[in-house]
């Protein structure tokens, strides 16, 4: 089944809001096993809304269309949708009354007449409910095709689209009751090595068992589809084929579905009653960020130091001036004494740390890319000296994508590290 999706605003043409909801619509479509092949940015403009969503009812099985439903002059969806279908407009008893119970809840704003624009519908469009905000979605049926029409508020397009559009778009298309999905997260792959790996599986797997690929700095998730009738057949096909996807990818697999590296490294961390520390130089602070963002985080985390300026490196950190002043700020041997020390400094068992340069010119002579991590465990346990890894790899991109795929570098090798791992460098292609 063809899905089409169309983004309405002005203030997603001119960029001065990216167009996060066409990028979450296009996973949830695709993850429930739909075709999406194809999606359109138009103004707020009722013609050319109106136009867009005809060429795409004449072509696909359905279309999705977000914004233009709000209460203020720009929102012109109702009476595009309304002119494609050959309606009037009409207000909708309930809907006026969703919108008043809405905002007759404690700790609401008062409500505007404008607010009751919301309820003026095209006639003989049923109703979606939404259940975190004021504006109704709409479906609206056009050349035989359903037209869903949601907010461009991302919370109430997302709470419309999974409670009412998925399960309607099932239906119309006679999907199995059965619908499960399963996403892998590999750390520090590209794409492409990921792929490589996976190359041919489909004919290894269930048939019915469909593989996306969902791509980000540093991060690469894998989806898992399976449709049935039988939830723990389909269950069972799916732990099959997640089973062979962990054997082919290997140790790069760092967690499933909504798991993240922050959240891996502080559930490692708890297991082993331990903490860690940070200390960093070209991130300025986003490893910190990272390790902070999960709610509890300060159970495992106990602080950082961005130790930018070369001298910091040694007064703050205890990083030798010898070392420095031979080396420079950007040694691998640098960034293994930054990690002791601000494990040391701040009481923590773990220090993870690092030193590089992100550009956009080279220092100390090293080139742009260039980027140490090093984590240091520093726990009582009869050694002489810290046990310390550094994993030393050059990272591509402009400024922002290397800090990026520090941080992404930086977590995964403290969670290797915990599992007793080596650093990433088994397959030819890494970041």
């Amino acid at each position: 089944m063809r899905v089409e999706i169309i983004s309405v605003g002005d203030e997603l043409l001119s960029g001065t809001i990216v167009n996060g909801n066409a990028a979450w619509l296009g996973e949830a479509l695709t993850g429930a096993g739909f075709d999406v092949p194809r999606g359109a940015v138009v103004p707020d403009d009722p013609a050319a809304i109106r136009d867009a969503v005809a060429a795409a009812a004449g072509r696909a099985d359905a279309v999705v269309v977000t914004g233009g439903l709000g209460p203020t002059s720009d929102d012109r969806t109702r009476e595009a949708l309304a002119a494609g279908a050959g309606v009037g407009i009409v207000r909708d008893g309930t809907a006026e009354r969703r919108i008043r119970d809405f905002y007759a809840a404690p700790g609401r704003p008062r409500m505007r007449q404008e607010s009751l624009r919301m309820a003026d519908v095209p006639e003989g469009a049923a109703l979606l409910e939404n259940p975190v905000g004021s504006a109704p979605g709409l479906c609206v049926e056009l050349f035989g095709r359903p037209v869903y029409a949601l907010p461009g508020v991302p919370a109430e397009m997302r709470a419309i689209t999974t409670g009412a559009v998925l399960p309607d778009l099932a239906r119309r298309a006679g999907r199995p009751d059965v619908i499960v999905t399963r996403t892998l997260r590999t750390a520090v792959a590209y794409e492409s090595g990921v792929a490589e790996r996976l190359r041919g599986i489909e004919a290894d797997l269930d048939p019915g068992v469909t593989l996306a690929y969902l791509a980000a700095p540093g991060q690469v998730r894998v989806r898992l589809t399976v449709h049935g009738r039988d939830h723990a057949a389909v269950t069972a096909r799916l732990d099959a084929a997640e089973s062979e996807v962990r054997r082919r990818l290997g140790d790069v697999v760092f967690g499933v579905d909504e798991d993240t590296l922050d959240r891996v490294v502080h559930r490692l961390l708890a297991e082993r009653g331990a903490t860690v520390a940070a200390a960093e130089s070209l991130t300025g602070g986003l490893i910190g960020a990272a390790l902070t963002a999960m709610p509890g985080s300060s159970a495992t985390f106990r602080g950082g130091v961005v130790a930018y300026a070369t001298e910091l490196k040694a007064t703050e950190l205890g990083v030798p001036e010898d070392l420095l002043a031979a080396h420079g700020a950007v040694h691998p041997d640098v960034a293994a004494a930054m990690a002791t020390g601000v494990a040391t400094r701040l009481g923590a068992r773990y220090g993870v740390a690092v030193t590089g340069v992100a550009g956009p010119e080279p220092q100390d002579g090293q080139p742009v890319g260039t980027v140490h991590v090093a984590v240091s465990d520093v726990s009582d346990s009869g050694r002489d000296a810290p046990n310390t890894i550094v994993h030393s790899p050059l990272l591509p991109g402009a400024r922002a994508n290397i800090r990026e795929l520090t941080v992404v570098h930086a977590l995964d090798l403290l969670r290797r590290y915990l599992l007793g791992l080596g650093p990433f460098t088994d397959w030819e292609e890494r970041t």
